[in-house]
């Protein structure tokens, strides 16, 4: 197994979470292929049918969305998660969202029809899917919490804590937007946060 290998498989063991289950990762890493992906390249275009779900080994793709002809960003798909537009994959729909790679990605793809066969035959795949989606749904409900309660300079704050990376590779308009601040907000927070 290649170190690539490895990395997805040691993620697929930590979300999998059942030591009985590990002899069936094999196969499902089978099913996935490589995919690098330069600088603004597109993994899904708003208006298009995604027809693949990866995991990120490398890099940063943005989730954005268009309000009024203005870029929007709701996500930051990071080193070591999966993501695809889920929805519009699935149901083999129309992405509403963009999602661009803000660096170089190197990730591993699978398509449609072999995610629809491990969910059905793998049960370390279903498991792995189950324990994905759980905890993106916890990330989402903290997300809006913050939103809602944390003032800018406390969400600020709490991005530099939980992904100080973020700051050195993501462009500020990106944050701002992610974080529901303005740019010039962002600016004057971070000049009054070090």
């Amino acid at each position: 197994m290649i170190k690539s290998q490895l990395t997805f498989s040691s993620y697929l063991k930590t979300t999998i979470k059942s030591k009985l289950l590990e002899a069936l990762i094999p196969e499902i890493i089978s099913y996935f292929s490589k995919k690098e992906l330069s600088k603004n390249d597109f993994f899904v275009k708003t208006g298009k049918i995604p027809t693949s779900f990866c995991f990120v080994e490398s890099g940063i793709l943005q989730h954005s969305i268009l309000v009024n002809e203005e870029e929007k960003t709701t996500y930051f798909a990071l080193k070591n998660t999966c993501t695809t537009s889920l929805k519009s994959f699935l149901q083999e729909i129309p992405s509403r969202k963009n999602i661009k790679a803000l660096s170089k990605c190197v990730l591993w793809v699978i398509e449609i029809n072999d995610f629809k066969y491990l969910l059905k035959n793998n049960k370390a795949f279903s498991q792995f899917y189950f324990n994905l989606i759980e905890n993106q749904i916890f990330l989402i409900d903290d997300y809006r919490i913050d939103l809602l309660t944390l003032s800018p300079e406390e969400r600020y704050q709490k991005l530099l804590i939980n992904e100080p990376d973020l700051l050195q590779k993501v462009p500020l308009r990106y944050l701002a937007s992610f974080l529901g601040i303005s740019t010039r907000n962002m600016s004057r927070i971070r000049k009054n946060i070090k």
